[in-house]
């Protein structure tokens, strides 16, 4: 399918977009990131030269970040991108051209998913990190947060007819009923390195190796991946073991184990930074679709937009 010429700038353009606007951190984005990368991706989609024009990948893309940093419903941003300035100048959208309807960006979003590409725009950005020499390496911070499912809770704990991925578990005495979203965080610059959605009923301990990548010197974590398995597998590795120990039935923790999950929990605690912006910033306490490959591919969008802004205040 062939792709919407935009028009360009015209004279009420440059006026207009030549006014500094709100939001510096858009345009730092646009100026400092190397966006040609992102539409090599994005190009198995929409192939085809059949068809009604399409609009430009990029410029789709760059709305769903939007979407992310907002926390905006499709026709919200399909609004937003009418009436902001500054979302217009950032997806390069002129005054005059048209704006993608919520449903031509709900159909971009499911393309993602069919074509496996969130993550890879996901790793594509980090890689672009890596390369300016933001991730540290010194550790990483993993852990696991409960979102809950965009259906009605089912009775009885069974599972939901419409979602069925969506698992039951119980946490602080409390059933949930939903997704457990993993990640492992980079110490010292925030930045997520891994980010994999499970359903609820998995063990934290058991999605560890999703979260941990293998290169980093330390990994911290808390009590619930006190498996001795893991523990072999980071010696193995070369990486130092830094999670937290759980008391056994029967057996009180050492004096030393108590002082080293308090060494412990002082920096795995930064995690929780990350997970808290994710719910209050970006409405991600519970999910938004149904199905784990949606579910998912909204979590790399989240992780990503997350990373671009911590990019921002790492570069400032």
């Amino acid at each position: 399918m062939a792709q919407k010429k935009q028009l360009g700038a015209g004279f009420a353009d440059s006026l207009v977009f030549y006014r500094k606007t709100c939001d510096d951190v858009l345009d730092k984005l646009s100026a400092q990131l190397d966006w040609r990368s992102f539409e090599d991706i994005l190009s198995p989609i929409y192939s085809s030269h059949r068809g009604r024009k399409s609009y430009p990948l990029l410029s789709l893309f760059k709305a769903l970040l939007l979407q992310q940093w907002h926390d905006l419903s499709d026709s919200d941003l399909e609004h937003a991108l009418m009436d902001r300035i500054s979302f217009r100048k950032f997806c390069g959208f002129s005054l005059s051209d048209s704006i993608p309807d919520h449903t031509t960006l709900c159909r971009f979003r499911n393309a993602l998913v069919s074509h496996n590409l969130s993550e890879c725009l996901f790793e594509e950005f980090n890689s672009q990190l890596d390369e300016l020499g933001l991730i540290l390496r010194r550790g990483t911070l993993v852990d696991a947060t409960v979102i809950e499912a965009s259906v009605s809770r089912p009775s009885g704990g069974q599972a939901s007819a419409t979602d069925p991925a969506a698992g039951w578990t119980k946490k602080q005495g409390q059933y949930h009923h939903g997704y457990k979203a993993h990640v492992g965080v980079d110490e010292g610059s925030d930045i997520i390195r891994k980010a994999k959605l499970t359903s609820a009923d998995v063990h934290d301990s058991l999605a560890a190796y999703e979260a941990i990548c293998g290169d980093e010197e330390k990994v911290y974590a808390d009590k619930a991946y006190d498996q001795q398995e893991l523990r072999d597998k980071l010696k193995e590795r070369g990486i130092v073991d830094n999670i937290m120990y759980k008391a056994r039935r029967g057996h009180c923790l050492l004096s030393w184990q108590k002082w080293l999950n308090k060494a412990i929990s002082s920096v795995r605690c930064g995690v929780e930074r990350t997970f808290g912006t994710m719910k209050r910033c970006y409405g991600y306490s519970r999910v938004r679709y149904r199905g784990l490959e949606k579910n998912q591919n909204h979590l790399y969008l989240i992780a990503l937009s997350l990373n671009m802004r911590r990019f921002v205040k790492l570069t400032c």
